[in-house]
């Protein structure tokens, strides 16, 4: 009995190895356009930064999308409502560091403490 779980780990174990990995990634960068001290990420400044940092590393495509975020201030626990940018990018895991790098970009260009990315495996078909 025991044998017979030990080999039936070991097979699950070894198929779990064997598991083809995703071809595709697909990656949402929110992009919050309230500034720190004040000010907005302007439509102009949001297209200028498009036109610089993304098309030039995602000249294959992607999709922006106009939203609100919603997000808890950790310094004065209060929920803070911004107009948000969500960045839509389909890439193969050899083109993760080009979403780190727009991400990085967009922090330093309009001095935002952070960028919310997530990252889920994706099926692709064109």
């Amino acid at each position: 009995m025991i044998a017979r779980r030990a080999a039936l780990l070991s097979a699950l174990a070894l198929a779990a190895c064997a598991a083809p990995q995703a071809a595709h990634f697909q990656s949402m960068l929110y992009l919050g356009r309230s500034m720190p001290g004040g000010g907005m990420v302007d439509d102009a400044a949001l297209a200028r930064f498009i036109e610089e940092e993304v098309l030039p590393r995602a000249p294959e495509g992607f999709t922006l999308l106009d939203a609100t975020g919603h997000w808890r201030d950790t310094a004065t626990g209060e929920t803070v409502r911004e107009r948000t940018a969500v960045l839509v990018l389909l890439h193969t895991p050899a083109r993760r560091a080009m979403v780190h790098e727009i991400a990085d970009a967009y922090t330093r260009r309009f001095g935002q403490q952070s960028v919310l990315r997530v990252e889920t495996p994706a099926e692709a078909r064109f």
